[in-house]
């Protein structure tokens, strides 16, 4: 199995590319940075295009339209291109860089998030596929039935066999076992972890009260109402325990619902959108973390607040269980089981210690430039594969 392993830096690597004539990068996903719908995979590419960039690699981010952002912009020095609806950037995109329209470039990252690009058909320069997990149940949650049928058969049957001998990057061990299950050459399948930004790290003391925080886009995917009634499971043993939901989205009236309805106004607080320091500062005060959501390509929110020493307890699926080591930085279980695992670790003090110590510990070994440096390392290889074939 290919993992990210400590290697050549991203500024090296980046010479070598730019002394074989490659050097203008184009990277495809369909959401940009800085949607209000953004979340880890967005995070995941901001942070390796940034470092790319300041390497000196030109990148331009082709992504789809977001609310309140121009169409053209830069960030953190690479270029960004908004244009066209969740559906349209597909196609509009294609056509695209095949007629030249966002210039020239040597080189193409396409992030599959569900619907690919498919840049095998089209794209005859060195490339790379980064794919963080098959969507699997969450088609059900998003789209109706006949919708999620095709969603469903594009993403593991349709796709596939076009993408098979294509150098991928993924963030997780079960992906990796899902995507060898669809085909794909053990040799050119990549895995390695995201990183923690240092920014993440302890500093305040803890609530006097239990206290649980969950984090994200409050979509179907997420089950925050299942989490809602998992925590309510766990105040049976645990009366004072409390819940903090950072975040908005489709799935908020259900909240709201479900908190009135449980009249349990004085125990769960919505927050909305915050700060990066608000978002740090509920990190840092929390008892634990918690996630019940039902597909992830890497639980960035649990790993960030191991950074800032607080443990996880978590749905037991397959982007958890990279960002948590089960009983080493958190806890993994059924969904059925999240509320006594949660009142466990409440009530169990060196056991909440110990798991906050070896979270934090784990994410200060995550870096973002190992993890710029581990997506760029499959594309640097083929760049040299083709310079020593010329």
């Amino acid at each position: 199995m290919n993992q990210m392993t400590p290697g050549q830096s991203v500024a090296d690597m980046a010479t070598e590319m730019i002394e074989c004539g490659v050097r203008r990068v184009h990277v495809l996903a369909w959401r940009d940075f800085a949607d209000d719908e953004a979340g880890g995979s967005e995070d995941h590419a901001n942070e390796f295009m940034t470092r790319w960039q300041e390497a000196g690699l030109s990148v331009l981010h082709r992504t789809s339209h977001a609310v309140g952002k121009p169409e053209l912009d830069v960030r953190n020095g690479y270029d960004v291109v908004r244009r066209g609806s969740r559906y349209s950037v597909f196609p509009r995109t294609m056509m695209g860089e095949l007629s030249g329209r966002m210039g020239s470039y040597d080189a193409l990252v396409e992030i599959w998030n569900g619907v690919p690009w498919m840049s095998p058909v089209w794209c005859r320069k060195p490339r790379i596929l980064i794919l963080h997990h098959i969507h699997g149940p969450m088609w059900n949650q998003m789209f109706p039935r006949p919708i999620a049928s095709l969603g469903r058969a594009l993403e593991t049957k349709f796709a596939p066999p076009f993408y098979r001998r294509t150098p991928t990057v993924t963030t997780s061990d079960d992906t990796r076992q899902e995507l060898l299950h669809l085909g794909w050459t053990p040799e050119l399948l990549t895995t390695g972890p995201v990183g923690v930004d240092d920014f993440f790290s302890p500093g305040e003391a803890k609530t006097i009260h239990p206290s649980i925080i969950a984090v994200g886009r409050q979509a179907p995917v997420k089950r925050f109402v299942e989490l809602l009634e998992q925590v309510a499971q766990a105040r049976q043993r645990v009366p004072d325990a409390t819940l903090t939901l950072v975040g908005d989205g489709p799935d908020r009236p259900l909240i709201e619902n479900w908190i009135s309805t449980h009249q349990a106004q004085s125990w769960v607080t919505l927050v909305g959108r915050i700060s990066r320091e608000e978002l740090r500062s509920h990190y840092r005060r929390a008892w634990l973390i918690s996630s019940a959501s039902i597909a992830e390509g890497w639980g960035l929110a649990l790993t960030e607040a191991a950074g800032c020493g607080t443990p996880a307890i978590a749905t037991d699926i397959s982007g958890h269980r990279c960002s948590v080591l089960d009983g080493r930085t958190g806890l993994l279980a059924p969904l059925h089981q999240l509320g006594e695992r949660i009142a466990d670790v409440l009530l169990n003090p060196q056991l909440r210690s110990t798991l906050s110590l070896q979270a934090e510990q784990r994410a200060r070994t995550l870096t973002w430039d190992s993890l710029a440096a581990g997506v760029l390392q499959p594309l640097h290889a083929q760049v040299m594969l083709r310079k020593l074939s010329r």
